[in-house]
Formats: structure tokens, C-alpha cells, sequence
């Protein structure tokens, strides 16, 4: 697909949580500043998204709100959504952060890239003959200064991504499928870390 650059220069700003900040379990507040951007224009959409430990995205129509989390280690990825609902992949669209919930440690390979997945969601249905849209974010690295790849497997079939261009994948099958995407090297190996691969059912109905 195209690339979306409708917002090129929107900017979303993470105020808290801090980097590798702790906190009890329970209530954690998430606070943003978002410019350059019509935040709160689209009630009926929401425009802010977090991904949380590469779980689906939730979206969130407010910049300052409080989340539940339990004990443990969290990543979230911020990111800002165009008209389309595609994720902006602009320097400054998107923010990350890592954050400690009670007694827990930071993950291994933190400093590794890593895939944030906007589309598709979990379980999400389409109906036949509707293509299904891969939308995603790599994090910590430059796909191409960094000669970084993300293999898009699908049944047999492989698609080989070296930018963050949305793939639109059509004429599926009635039924379940699985998407898996994978980060890899130059050299083709996966990368280590927790978050460099991320699979998908959805379904065709």
C-alpha cells in the first residue's frame, strides 16, 4: 500500500511513565502531549493507541488517563493513528517505554528493534473477499540504515518487508488463518528479544 503521510510532523510526547520507573500494583497514570497533530477532532475514532507488551492495540480518546497493571514488566508503544486508522511511521509519531510493576526486572535485549503491530487484531473476522491490512512499526532501529528485514508469514506464503510500507493481502480463503510477523538481521536470524516476533489469528468468514 501507500505510505500514509498525512500528519508528518505530528509529535507525541510521553510524560509519564518515566523510563524503567517502578511502581505498586494497581493504577498506573499514563500522561502525553501530542502537537502538530488534530487530537480530539475525531470523537468517534480514537487517534491515540497503546500497545502493551505486544498485546492488540486500545485506543484512547483522552492524553492523560490511568491503566490497571498487575506485578510485572511492561513495555508500551504510543503511537498515532491517520484518517485510515494506519499507524503514523514518522520520527516523533510514535513514543516506547519500558516500566516495573512491583518486585519485577527489565526485560533482556532491551536495547534490541523490535515490532509494534497495529493491524490485524486478534481474532479480528473479515469478511470474504475483503483484504486484510498488515500495519506495523519497527522500534530501536532504521529498517534500512540498519539493513533490517520483517518476513510477513502466512500459511506457505512469505512476504518480505524493508519498510514500514502496509502490506494489503487479498483473495483469502474462508476460515482461520495465522499471521506471524519476524524481525531478522541482514544475516536472516530472528532477533532475540521478547517483542521481535508477533502472531495473529483472524478469520475469514
Amino acid at each position: 500500500m501507500e505510505e500514509s503521510n498525512e500528519f508528518p510532523d505530528a509529535i507525541i510526547e510521553m510524560y509519564a511513565p518515566l523510563s524503567n520507573q517502578t511502581f505498586s500494583p494497581g493504577r498506573i497514570p499514563f500522561e502525553f502531549n501530542i502537537k502538530n497533530y488534530p487530537f480530539g477532532e475525531e470523537p468517534s475514532h480514537p487517534q491515540l493507541f497503546l500497545i502493551t507488551n505486544g498485546a492488540d492495540p486500545v485506543g484512547h480518546h483522552s492524553p492523560i488517563f490511568q491503566l490497571e497493571f498487575k506485578e510485572g514488566t511492561y513495555r508500551t508503544v504510543a503511537y498515532l493513528v491517520d484518517s485510515q486508522g494506519l499507524c503514523l511511521k514518522e520520527f516523533g509519531n510514535y513514543v516506547d517505554r519500558d516500566f516495573l510493576v512491583g518486585n519485577s526486572r527489565p526485560f533482556p535485549y532491551s536495547a534490541e528493534p523490535y515490532i509494534a503491530l497495529n493491524l490485524p487484531r486478534n481474532n479480528q473476522a473479515y469478511a470474504e473477499g475483503e483484504n486484510v491490512i498488515v500495519d506495523f512499526l519497527v522500534i530501536g532501529g532504521d529498517m534500512l540504515m540498519d539493513q533490517l528485514k520483517v518476513v510477513v508469514k502466512l500459511g506457505s506464503q512469505e512476504f518480505e518487508m524493508s519498510d514500514m510500507v502496509p502490506l494489503s493481502i487479498s483473495n483469502l480463503p474462508k476460515g482461520e488463518h495465522v499471521i506471524q510477523l519476524e524481525l531478522r538481521k541482514q544475516d536472516g536470524k530472528v532477533f532475540d528479544g521478547p517483542f521481535s516476533s508477533v502472531q495473529k489469528s483472524i478469520l475469514i468468514q
